[in-house]
């Protein structure tokens, strides 16, 4: 169970995505694979592959193609799932600035944590799952037919821990990104498909580690509920600041709590074991959110302006460019711009050879609007070195490194000189 530790320590998916590509990658793959492992998705793995095996009446290799083609079914309706949710992203993360659409959410991933811990059992009608399991035919077509409505059949496991990754694609507003994002959430679901078809190994038994799977999906989504709630309570959002000894706290907290019962024991064996199970993940939860906080909070505060006209007429007097951070409460890259190129101690001194001014588009309005097309500004992050006048010195739609930021920094001032 090497994989179990580095979901739980991530926390939830927007916090492992923070730290990149890879990262989120890695997280949604993992993801997937633990989604398999979980009472909804794990008898039907020797069953498909059964089906496989029956059709193919040749070879192993052929069975690992067809349980290729199947996995491929399920990638493309996941893909397609992440591409929408990726095409309404403005919309989503303007969203995720309202407490009407925020709290509700939250309610929705703690109740989807308690599914989790047992409190209530989601499945589909017998005749729904029925009906879905005679959909498919012969060859690579019908495997693939097959994979296409097999997420549908899953739909009671998948839906927890693929909420948060949803969630942190309509962030991105990137179409191509979500598809393979959740095409890879999809292909860590077909990694025991691709195990039995192709190297005829053997599945442990369904047990009570199939309960620990869960119990780790119902801690992430109750840190990401928390999450979401960091932009209307800023309480949470200086939960821990940048002291070391709280987070060195926290994360004795966290391993205290899965020792004590947090992700093994079981809410159904007894009151003793309930209540160890309920401190257990209390503990969890709240250093896991602790380390998070930790990760988000800049080393180094920067006083940003909020008004454009003061802070053009500050250029015009000082005859300092302007530097504008364009950010939202729901943007993950723009909080990580903060901590890891505006929060660095190697940048300050380079900040202060401008007019910094921060537009936050949280809750956007025509005003925003109009600054927005001024600064040439339709997707976040969004960073612009300009003149007091006006003109565009130097721009960065995407999140780079503090060393990329200061190249760029200087570019503009040798722009700027000439």
């Amino acid at each position: 169970m090497l994989l179990l530790p580095s979901v739980a320590n991530a926390g939830d998916f927007a916090v492992a995505a923070s730290r990149g590509s890879l990262h989120a990658f890695l997280f949604a793959l993992t993801a997937g694979f633990l989604t398999a492992l979980t009472p909804c998705v794990y008898p039907m793995i020797p069953i498909t592959v059964s089906i496989f095996g029956g059709r193919a009446a040749s070879s192993r290799g052929r069975a690992f193609l067809l349980a290729t083609a199947y996995v491929a079914g399920i990638a493309t309706t996941f893909g397609i799932l992440g591409t929408t949710f990726a095409l309404l992203g403005k919309a989503f993360g303007t969203f995720l600035a309202n407490p009407w659409v925020v709290i509700p959410l939250v309610l929705f991933f703690f109740a989807m944590a308690a599914s989790m811990f047992g409190a209530f059992h989601l499945t589909l009608p017998a005749p729904v799952h029925e009906r879905l399991s005679r959909v498919g035919g012969r060859g690579f077509a019908g495997a693939f037919l097959m994979g296409l409505v097999g997420g549908l059949i899953a739909a009671p496991c998948t839906g927890p821990p693929l909420a948060g990754i949803l969630a942190f694609v309509a962030t991105t507003r990137d179409a191509g990104y979500g598809f393979l994002l959740l095409a890879t959430y999809a292909a860590g679901i077909g990694v025991p498909f691709w195990a039995i078809a192709g190297f005829s190994m053997q599945l442990p038994r369904s047990g009570p580690w199939m309960n620990a799977v869960k119990s780790i999906f119902g801690i992430a989504l109750v840190v990401a509920g928390l999450y979401y709630l960091r932009p209307i309570v800023p309480a949470l959002a200086r939960f821990s600041g940048h002291r070391q000894a709280l987070l060195i706290a926290a994360l004795a907290a966290a391993m205290f709590g899965a020792r004590l019962g947090a992700i093994h024991l079981s809410f159904s064996a007894g009151a003793r074991r309930a209540v160890r199970k309920a401190v257990g993940i209390v503990l969890v939860v709240a250093g896991v959110f602790t380390a998070i906080d930790y990760t988000l909070t800049p080393l180094v505060r920067i006083e940003w302006l909020g008004s454009e006209s003061a802070a053009v007429a500050m250029a015009r007097e000082t005859g300092k460019p302007l530097l504008v951070d364009f950010m939202a409460d729901w943007c993950l890259p723009c909080q990580e711009m903060d901590v890891k190129v505006f929060g660095r101690a190697e940048v300050a001194p380079v900040l202060a050879d401008f007019v910094l001014l921060r537009v936050d588009l949280s809750r956007e309005d025509d005003s925003l609007a109009l600054v927005k097309e001024r600064y040439h500004v339709d997707t976040l992050p969004a960073v612009r070195i300009a003149s007091a006048e006006g003109a565009i010195l130097a721009e960065i739609n995407h999140l780079v490194t503090w060393k990329e930021f200061l190249a760029l920094a200087e570019h503009a001032k040798t722009v700027r000189r000439r």
